[in-house]
């Protein structure tokens, strides 16, 4: 391998250490992010990284995940980073900034390093990730944020040239100079300008940037503030610098109001913690800890959420964990 070229694999590493080192290697490859298994002990991913001057490319191969940008991940972080990503073997589902696309395999779309984000796969896939900064990025693409969570076609046109030609750099990488393969990288992000500038899709007002701007730090307080129940929508526009009237107004037209977007974060934020090994706490505990000022409505709004109790999806959670360490008959 050449320098700025490595390779990482899960395949002989105990099943125990398999999901906390691919984390690390995520983190170290791209930027942090949270990461959900469907089974750790059984997850394998191979991950191949190789330079293209001031692009980042990488392979990656996995079985399903889910990766989250959260917005603690934001603090002490430098200049903006933006992704390129190209499914091959199955779709992925991301959602960044109100927006929610399906990029099947033959597509790629960009993503925003300094928006929370969720990135998601429901099987085995293959992706190819180059990663770039903003000034990188800008000095062929004006405002790269406009073109994020939009998926775009790889399959024709200069979309498919540009897809052909990063993979011609991963299988010649270990037979070009650093010099060379700095170029590919410039011409890959000329091609994607190319693609993606004339979409229609792309020519958004810049009212509607503004709105998508809000309606992101709108998420980003309630996430960090959910458990606060005295949160409210005075305390969130101001800290929006928006006023109550045209907070609710932005959540209206993104289709759902303030009041059940904090319900929703604190329930979820409720199962997560519910469903967690070793969790001791009792559920009004939860409840209160998660933002919710009584229990009695937590648990009916549990039930209507999720279709069970919060004890039923406790025990179930209890249940699935100290399966392994049942004795066999």
């Amino acid at each position: 391998m050449t320098p700025g070229t490595a390779e990482f694999t899960t395949s002989g590493l105990p099943p125990g250490l398999r999901a906390a080192r691919w984390t690390e290697i995520i983190a170290e490859s791209y930027f942090a992010l949270e990461l959900e298994f469907r089974q750790p002990g059984r997850f394998q991913g191979a991950l191949k990284t190789w330079s293209l001057g001031e692009v980042l490319a990488s392979r990656l191969r996995s079985d399903a995940l889910c990766y989250t940008r959260r917005s603690d991940h934001l603090r002490g972080a430098g200049e903006e980073e933006f992704l390129l990503t190209i499914p091959h073997r199955s779709a992925v589902q991301f959602v960044q900034m109100g927006r929610d696309v399906t990029c099947p395999p033959g597509s790629f779309l960009v993503e925003r390093g300094n928006e929370p984000y969720e990135f998601s796969y429901g099987a085995a896939n293959d992706l190819v990730a180059l990663k770039m900064s903003h000034r990188t990025l800008a000095s062929h693409l004006p405002d790269p944020g406009r073109f994020c969570a939009m998926e775009f076609d790889g399959r024709s046109g200069v979309g498919a040239l540009m897809v052909e030609l990063i993979a011609a750099s991963e299988a010649h990488a270990d037979r070009m100079s650093p010099e060379a393969l700095a170029a590919v990288g410039r011409q890959v992000i000329e091609l994607l300008a190319l693609a993606v500038e004339r979409d229609p899709r792309a020519a958004v007002s810049s009212e509607t940037s503004v709105q998508a701007a809000h309606l992101s730090r709108i998420k980003r307080v309630i996430a960090g503030n959910y458990t606060d129940p005295g949160l409210n929508p005075a305390a969130v526009a101001a800290a929006c610098g928006i006023s109550t009237r045209y907070l609710h107004e932005l959540c209206r037209r993104d289709g759902a109001s303030l009041r059940e977007r904090l319900r929703e974060a604190r329930l979820r934020a409720a199962e997560r913690r519910l469903s967690a090994p070793g969790e001791i706490r009792s559920i009004t505990e939860v409840a209160y800890g998660c933002g919710f000022s009584d229990a009695s409505s937590f648990a009916r709004a549990f039930r209507a959420r999720f279709g069970l109790t919060p004890r039923a999806l406790r025990d179930q959670a209890r249940a699935s964990w100290d399966e392994p360490n049942r004795p066999r008959k």
